[in-house]
This record gives structure tokens, C-alpha cells and sequence, in this order.
């Protein structure tokens, strides 16, 4: 039995559509089952919360494997699951950390990824740790901007990176979850071209058919603005400014072919990303318009 955690997210989505294609056991650890029906219906359901442990038991019982994503600020949610996972007999969990681990010096919001994969190893349990760079999905965060004004803010100016498709995240996990070869492996995952954000931008503006206004961040409040549209607590948004100065200092980039070399095949193309997601860059009801 597989149990996947995060199974509504961007992620979660596509790994639970990747494992329901295999002869995998499946049950989906959700909050709210709702939000969960456009999932594959073979896919168990069970109702717990991270954030309330005596919730979990009987999502646990009888799992084999675990698929681990905890978001926010702290190890709680991640020390609760572990938890669960060692009184359930688990044997293998494959974690979703982060790119920031890998960097010298760690940036804060590679801290908690790195306190997470340190309680995940604590715990005996053999893991595979999948480390990816920023979403393609980040993207979207720029929603609210270009409906606004048909513009996106620009944190990082000259930096550069390789943004990942979820998908092919998904992929990789489900990979590690039912083949073996991956216990006590580490991935860092990343997409295969680096980017500007104004270079991402014309990419959506290419798709969509519409020119797009980049405005350069001058403060760190619009740098939070970009990323966390609805605000961000402070330790959240202080750690997301120094992402961004991080990232507006590498010019070169980061970029691994580490997805190629487990899939078989090139990983997904930010193009490919934007044809598939462009009316979400379109207001409803006309799909020739961004504003």
C-alpha cells in the first residue's frame, strides 16, 4: 500500500493520476475528500490532517510506502508523519525536500527542508529524498498581477534557473515508490532550460498572444507580493526575500539532468507547460484576453 500525502496539490495531483496507472495499492491522505474527487477513483480516500497526529493512524495502517510533502514554516507536520510512519511499520518513504539543501551556505528556506530530511533519517525508515528547483506552477502566482494590470513583478532581474513541471516530479516519485534501486538516494531535480523571469514571461506572452509587462522588484514587500500574493508571516517572507537575492546573484543557473537519466527522456518544457495551463492565463469567458 501506497499512501500519498499532498494528493490535491500540484504535485499530488500528478502523482496520484502516475500510480493509479500501476497495479500499486493506493490511498490518498486528505483534509477535505471533496477536493479530492477529480482524482482517480480507485485511489483510497482517508481523512486526516498532519497538523492533528491522532488523525493519522488509520490512513497509516497496513501502508508500505510513503509519499512525504510538508509545506509551511517548521518540522511538525514532518515529525508527525514520521511518527505515524514508524508505529505503522513503514519501509520506505520518498520525501520531497528541496534544491536549497544542496547550496553553501543553506538559505533559510533551505533549513527547514534540511531539519525535515534530518527527522526523515532519524527515523531508520529507508528514504529516497527528491530535492527539485522552483515549479513551473510558481507561474501562476503571477495571476493576480496580470489581471490586474497585464503585468508581472521581476525579483530577480539578470538570475537565472531551471524550472521543473511538477509532472515530471511526480514522475520521478513514482519511480522510486514502486521500482527498486532508489532507498538512501538523493535527486536533485530541475527542469532542462534556464530562465529569466523575463524570458518566462515571453514565453506565456508567446502563447497566449498578448504582450506582457515585466516591472522590476524594488523592495522586498513586492518581492514577497510576487511570490505570496495574500501576504506571507514574516519568518516566510523574510527567508522568500533571500531566496530571491540568492537568485538575482546566479547568472549561470542551476540545471541537472537528473530527470532525463531516471525517466528515459528529456523533462518537460516550460512551452509544453504554458499550452497546457494558457487559459489559466486568460480571464474567464474570453481566451484571447489576459485583462
Amino acid at each position: 500500500m501506497i499512501l500519498v500525502t499532498g494528493a490535491t496539490g500540484n504535485i499530488g495531483r500528478e502523482l496520484t493520476r502516475e500510480l493509479a496507472a500501476t497495479d500499486a495499492e493506493l490511498r490518498l491522505l486528505v483534509r477535505d475528500p471533496a477536493r479530492a474527487a477529480a482524482l482517480p477513483e480507485r485511489a483510497e480516500r482517508v481523512v486526516g490532517d498532519l497538523d492533528e497526529p491522532a488523525t493519522l493512524t488509520a490512513a497509516f495502517t497496513g501502508v508500505d510506502a510513503l509519499f512525504l510533502l510538508t509545506q509551511g514554516i517548521g518540522t511538525d507536520r514532518t515529525s508527525a508523519a514520521v511518527t505515524a510512519a514508524e508505529a505503522a511499520g513503514v519501509r520506505h518513504i520518498v520525501h520531497l525536500s528541496s534544491l536549497h539543501v544542496t547550496l553553501d551556505p543553506i538559505p533559510a528556506m533551505g533549513r527547514w527542508h534540511h531539519e525535515r530530511e534530518r527527522i526523515v533519517r532519524a527515523s531508520g525508515i529507508p528514504a529516497t529524498f527528491l530535492r527539485p528547483g522552483g515549479f513551473m506552477t510558481n507561474a501562476l502566482d503571477w495571476l493576480p498581477t496580470l489581471r490586474e494590470g497585464n503585468y508581472v513583478l521581476d525579483p530577480v532581474g539578470p538570475g537565472r534557473y531551471a524550472p521543473v513541471d511538477p509532472a515530471d516530479i511526480a514522475a520521478v516519485a513514482a519511480l522510486a515508490l514502486t521500482r527498486d534501486g532508489h532507498r538512501g538516494k538523493a535527486y536533485s531535480l530541475t527542469g532542462g532550460e534556464l530562465f529569466t523571469v523575463a524570458e518566462q514571461v515571453r514565453v506565456i506572452s508567446e502563447t497566449v498572444g498578448r504582450d506582457i509587462e515585466v516591472r522590476e522588484v524594488t523592495t522586498a514587500a513586492e518581492a514577497v507580493r510576487f511570490r505570496f500574493p495574500g501576504g506571507a508571516p514574516r519568518a516566510l517572507a523574510d527567508a522568500v526575500t533571500e531566496g530571491f537575492h540568492l537568485m538575482r546573484a546566479d547568472t549561470a543557473g542551476i540545471r541537472t539532468d537528473t530527470v532525463e537519466l531516471l525517466l528515459g527522456r528529456g523533462p518537460r518544457t516550460f512551452a509544453d507547460w504554458c499550452e497546457r495551463h494558457a487559459d489559466a492565463f486568460r480571464p474567464s469567458g474570453d481566451p484571447n484576453e489576459l485583462s
